[in-house]
């Protein structure tokens, strides 16, 4: 574990390092989010922040490369640089797209494009863990592929509507994730605990961990359409990979249904972007309207509408994301009454949190409370504080008193927010 805890620690620090410099690059060539009517931020950001969760993950991999451990998942297929590869792909695609605004149509080739460069490099969908289901047909299993990777993205992508969500929701359901790959590659093969989707999800925890005290509301620096596609085709390719980890021959009666979790997981680490996309699919196409026409009727809005602030909105959709992907791995841990007791206390809570003003209003005073306390540290210990704290410089007008103020409830007026999809 300590191999990929250090994968994960190396991704998050490239990402946190190589933030401010895409932040300054997407200044100079105009890759800039715009002030617009159903937006939040009161300021033009920047959008390049993929880039570097990109760097963040390539970093992760290159050194994972060289670690003797992990030698097994590199030297016996080439699967992790046909991750890295339809990842670059989707990056530059994106960077492209925050700069010049690409139709829907450019961005779903050059998707589709990426997801056969993954499955062409060995990231491709040939068994499901369900009685040693095998898809015989190769078409198949490369559409299938396919498939699963341009939801994924699209889902991630749709979701990516207020300042963290995208970053986070990845972040907590891929360190779900991560902990059912480690153990299924302990049980699996014993004596040898290497596995390509734990390398993969390591590195994309990491990376979204460096990225967030960037982009946490109030935001300095956006994803972008080059940060959701990287995010939502690497969990795509670390679902992929798991599915090829398990041999329902010897798996006991006992552990039946942990078997099942290869297929429940990844779908409960996505749960909520996908709900959200396909409503939001359903809702324009019954009005006529295209699939990825933006609209103002996500789920972030309608927890806007319902009075909450930003960052209360943000927590109560990665309150609902821990509860599917941790409640789902506890099926592991836990005997199943016990792991049904624990997904319906966490939906309880989940619930509580996304139904009660006076709960918010609560912790809203505490979470001010503690950020008025952590104002001077942030300052001093990040780039773009320590530029306020230089003499001369205009401090703006986005600042602590803004975050703080954001913590009342959200006005109807202003309940449009930032929309990628």
């Amino acid at each position: 574990m300590k191999v990929y805890l250090t994968l994960l620690l190396v991704a998050a620090l490239v990402t946190y390092a190589a933030t401010p410099a895409m932040r300054h690059l997407a200044m100079r060539v105009g890759a800039v989010t715009a002030v617009r009517a159903r937006d939040v931020h009161a300021k033009p950001t920047a959008r390049l922040g993929g880039v570097a969760i990109f760097l963040g993950i390539a970093g992760g991999l290159v050194l994972a490369s060289t670690v003797p451990f992990l030698s097994p998942v590199f030297d016996n297929s080439h699967a992790a640089w046909g991750v890295l590869a339809g990842a670059a792909l989707v990056c530059a695609l994106g960077f492209a797209d925050d700069i010049w605004d690409l139709d829907w149509m450019a961005k779903l080739a050059g998707q589709i494009l990426a997801g056969l460069i993954m499955a062409w490099g060995g990231v491709q969908l040939v068994t499901v863990p369900i009685a040693g289901l095998t898809i015989a047909s190769s078409y198949l299993s490369l559409s299938a592929s396919v498939v699963v990777v341009v939801v994924a993205i699209n889902a991630v992508n749709f979701v990516d509507g207020l300042d963290g969500l995208a970053a986070g929701m990845i972040a907590i359901g891929g360190l779900a994730f991560l902990t059912y790959t480690y153990l299924l590659a302990r049980s699996a093969s014993p004596g040898d605990y290497s596995s390509l989707a734990s390398v993969i999800l390591a590195v994309l925890v990491g990376a979204c961990l460096g990225f967030l005290p960037h982009n946490l509301h109030p935001a300095r620096i956006f994803m972008g359409d080059s940060g959701s596609m990287v995010l939502g085709l690497t969990i795509a390719a670390a679902a992929i990979v798991v599915t090829g980890q398990i041999d329902p021959t010897v798996v006991s009666e006992r552990e039946r249904i942990p078997a099942f979790i290869p297929i429940v997981l990844p779908l409960m680490v996505v749960a909520v972007p996908l709900i959200d996309m396909g409503a939001a699919v359903i809702r324009r196409t019954l009005r006529g309207q295209s699939p990825f026409a933006p609209d103002a009727h996500h789920l972030h809005h309608l927890l806007l509408r319902a009075g909450h602030s930003h960052r209360w909105a943000v927590g109560i959709l990665y309150t609902w994301t821990a509860v599917l992907s941790f409640g789902t791995v506890s099926t592991v841990f836990l005997s199943t009454t016990a792991a049904i007791a624990v997904v319906a206390s966490g939906i309880l809570l989940a619930g509580l949190v996304t139904f009660s003003p006076g709960l918010r209003r609560g912790v809203s005073r505490a979470w001010r409370a503690g950020g008025r306390k952590m104002a001077p540290l942030r300052r001093r210990t990040t780039p773009e504080g320590r530029e306020r704290e230089m003499p001369g410089h205009r401090v703006e007008s986005r600042g602590d008193d803004a975050a703080d103020a954001d913590d009342e409830p959200a006005s109807p007026a202003g309940d449009a927010i930032k929309e990628d999809a």
